[in-house]
Order: C-alpha cells, then structure tokens, then sequence
C-alpha cells in the first residue's frame, strides 16, 4: 500500500471512529484521534499481522498499553479484516463483547490493557520469548504521555535495556494532553528523549500527525541492535477535527448532534480532497 492509500484509509478510519463513539456516547476520542495514523501505519505497511496469521507464533505482537483509546484499534482491525464490521457496529450496545478497553477474547487482541503503565512490561516478556525461541517475532507497544508517570514503566525500561531487545518497539504519543490537562502542568515530562537514551534505548522522534514521516523513522528501524526502541511521536490531540484539537476536554468527550455533523463535514471534505 502507497502513502497516499493509507493517507486515505487513515481518513476514511477517523470518521468511523467518530461515528463509533458518537453512536456509544462513549469513547476517549482525543487520545484515539492522536495515536490512529500510527496504528494504521503499523497494521498496514510495519507488522506481520493478519486475519491469516492470528495463530502464526512467528506473527508481530501489538500491544495497546493505552488501552483506553481502544475504539482507534477497532477500527484499523476492521480495516485490516480482523474484526467484522457488523460486530463492530455494536459497540456501545448492551451486552456487546466489545469493551473500552482491549480484551484479549477479541480476534487481533493479544492482551487486555489499559491499566496503565503495564503495557511495556508484557511487551519486554514477549521480546524476551521470542528471543528464547528464536523467533522473528517483533513487538510493538504504544504507550500515553501521560501514561509515562507510571513507575512500572521504568523497570520495563531497565529490563528492556538489560536484555538487549532489539525486536522491541515502544512508543510514546506526546499529544501533551492528559485527562487532568496538560501533562506537564500535572506531572512534566521534561527530556523524554534523554531519558529514554540513558536507560539504554535508541531513540527517534517523529511527527506522528504525519504518515510520511512515520513511514521514514518505521523504516530505518534496525531489529536487529542490541537495544530497544523508544519512539517519541509527537502528536496533536484531536487530530482531525479541528474544534477537537489541543483541547482537553475531548480525553473523553463525546459530541453531541451539532458537534458531530460538523465533524463529519470536515472529514468527508478531506476524504473527497484525498480521493482526487
């Protein structure tokens, strides 16, 4: 698939995450909104991961350790032919088996997350597996910014080091915004990017709004260092809508009727500017 098709699925998956959320009135869509070009990156140009590799043991492992910005994975697994459509549609419903956040009962999930800060860890123990069996394997774990005060993380982060896990990847989607507000007013961050380089990792920073620079960090990626990744994709949250974007309060906002039309005049504008 070409930059410019996956620019357009890209488009077409964040108004089906808009119409998602606002059919539940449920949903984290700022968080979604941010991290969704990365994860359709991810799925359609990065990890070995199909409908027909769902028991492949030398399949790609994905792990949402933001788990709460789950309606975005539904639906690039949707996309990718993971999750039906129809069962999609059910989210929200009662009695759906579709949570809010990630449940390894699903086809495509690997592990429920969204407690967080755990994610990372279950990530190195997959790394290290699959260099124990010696497997082509590769993870990969998206994690928040504001997910970073968790102190879990950074023994995962030492462990990763210690192990020398070339065939991880995290990253960290620096939309600046938490639910509590922005991230460095509640618990700052500071230098992500040294802190991660003195733990042992190679890190990279790329814009995560867009797909060609996600494309070109992905693809300078060596799997094969005797270290583990950290990328820093900065972000904007909301991305896409654009009373949405930068603005605290859609961590978890559903729109309303009004609200969601405009929404759907943006993106319907620009999926009908990507289409010619």
């Amino acid at each position: 698939m070409d930059t410019a098709e996956l620019k357009l699925m890209a488009e077409k998956g964040r108004k089906r995450l808009i119409q998602l959320i606002y059919k539940a009135k449920a949903g984290h869509t700022g968080g979604d909104l941010s991290v969704l070009n990365l994860l359709y990156t991810l799925y359609f140009h990065v990890m070995n991961v199909g409908k027909d590799k769902l028991d492949d043991p030398d399949r790609d492992r994905f792990i949402l350790s933001k788990g709460h910005c789950v309606e975005a994975l539904y639906c690039v697994l949707e996309d990718k032919g993971i999750l039906p459509a129809a069962l999609v549609d059910t989210y929200g419903d009662f009695k759906s088996p579709l949570g809010g956040h990630p449940l390894n009962t699903l086809p495509g999930i690997e592990f429920c997350s969204g407690a967080l800060g755990h994610g990372l860890s279950i990530g190195v123990g997959c790394a290290i597996a699959a260099e124990m069996d010696s497997r082509p394997t590769r993870t990969f774990v998206v994690m928040g910014d504001g997910e970073q005060q968790e102190g879990s993380i950074y023994e995962a982060a030492m462990a990763g080091a210690q192990y020398k896990l070339g065939n991880l990847v995290a990253f960290i989607d620096r939309n600046n915004l938490q639910i509590s507000g922005n991230t460095e007013e509640v618990m700052g961050l500071r230098n992500e990017a040294a802190k991660w380089t003195d733990f042992g990792w190679e890190v990279k920073e790329m814009n995560g709004d867009k797909i060609e620079d996600i494309i070109k960090v992905m693809d300078t990626v060596d799997y094969g260092l005797d270290r583990p990744h950290m990328i820093i994709s900065h972000t904007t949250k909301g991305l896409g809508v654009s009373y949405m974007e930068n603005v605290a309060k859609w961590h978890h906002g559903v729109p309303d009727e009004a609200q969601y039309q405009e929404a759907m005049k943006e993106l319907d504008e620009r999926i009908k500017s990507e289409t010619l």
